[in-house]
């Protein structure tokens, strides 16, 4: 008996080195996300004229990454000091906070695949509902969406007492609760929206091989560099996600036992990871804008996404919509300079 008990504690995790790691991540996803994500957003809306579809949709990513961000100090306390101080309310609304920022990044970035799919297959299609209101009834839809699929994370997020100190932490009545909450947030936070995104370059890279147009550098450069960015930081945690809902649909409670434990500590360092995948857009932007950021200074995001003139107006005069003739997906022209832009743009060249 003993020695199981020295072979089991034998593979127990450093908590203190795991919660010092996790307030190394948390403090740079802070230091590069706050000003970056705020530069992005005084970008689009003090830089740019005409907001692109595009831009509409960087800017709501970048408001989302910053929301996430602004509970991180919360976070950071609780590691610091091992006890949460905020009271259940401020518990509740972090947490909620945080999945609502979750749900809205990938739904974005989905967006953002499936508009460029559908300019590449349907490009007269994709021209006729590609309208900034269309594009704001999307967005507004995303954060609705978003905000209903947050709602568990307030059901069974609660405080309670541990060894003289207050947690804030999942609480579970049963361990059916366990496997849906986690298998649902897997599921609709990371399988259903990545599959639709494969799916969409799949048949973007089947189509444009078929064809003699070529994608703007840019513009494939940059969306490819969000999603993986995405997914490498958040497949890891639905990987525990799903370890830790198939444990429980086998009877063994969460955080019990040596595997348990090791799931454990995984989440911590992973929850951080997650909040430094919310710093790094900035800087992808940054790469994908090469020589802007020598040539526009402080504008280069503004350039970045500005429109290639096959974006569609969203005027319309006497019932019928003005396109820009650059709209035509049949157009042999190479693009310009200024069509290299960063533009989920109606052309599939773009």
């Amino acid at each position: 008996m003993a020695t199981n008990i020295t072979t089991t504690a034998s593979y127990m995790p450093n908590f203190r080195l795991i919660g010092s790691l996790s307030i190394i991540l948390l403090s740079l996803a802070l230091v590069l996300g706050l000003p970056g994500n705020s530069f992005v957003v005084w970008s689009i809306l003090t830089q740019m004229r005409r907001r692109s579809v595009t831009a509409l949709l960087v800017l709501n990513l970048a408001l989302a990454d910053l929301a996430v961000l602004l509970t991180a100090p919360f976070f950071l306390h609780f590691l610091a000091h091992g006890s949460w101080s905020f009271g259940l309310t401020g518990c509740r609304l972090c947490h909620y906070i945080c999945g609502v920022s979750m749900y809205a990044s990938v739904l974005f970035i989905t967006v953002m695949s499936l508009d460029r799919s559908l300019a590449v297959a349907r490009p007269f299609l994709s021209q006729k509902f590609r309208t900034k209101a269309a594009a704001w009834r999307v967005l507004v839809g995303i954060w609705v969406v978003s905000a209903i699929l947050a709602v568990p994370v307030i059901v069974y997020r609660k405080v309670t007492g541990e060894k003289g100190k207050e947690i804030c932490a999942a609480n579970y009545t049963t361990p059916g609760h366990i496997a849906f909450h986690l298998l649902f947030e897997s599921i609709t936070g990371f399988v259903l929206p990545f599959v639709a995104i494969v799916g969409s370059y799949s048949d973007i890279g089947r189509r444009l091989r078929a064809t003699r147009f070529r994608r703007s550098r840019r513009t494939g450069r940059l969306v490819v560099l969000i999603i993986l960015t995405f997914a490498i930081f958040w497949l890891p945690y639905h990987a525990v996600n799903l370890g830790e809902a198939s444990r429980a649909l086998s009877g063994y409670e969460i955080g019990k036992g040596a595997a348990g434990q090791r799931l454990k500590a995984a989440r911590y360092v992973l929850i951080a990871l997650a909040f430094l995948s919310s710093s790094l857009n900035p800087l992808l932007y940054a790469c994908a804008g090469g020589g802007l950021l020598r040539s526009a200074g402080v504008g280069f995001v503004a350039k970045l996404l500005e429109g290639t003139g096959s974006e569609v107006s969203s005027t319309r005069r006497g019932g019928t919509q003005v396109l820009s003739p650059r709209g035509n997906p049949n157009s042999p022209q190479e693009p310009g300079p200024a069509e290299e832009g960063l533009t989920l743009s109606t052309n599939p060249i773009d």
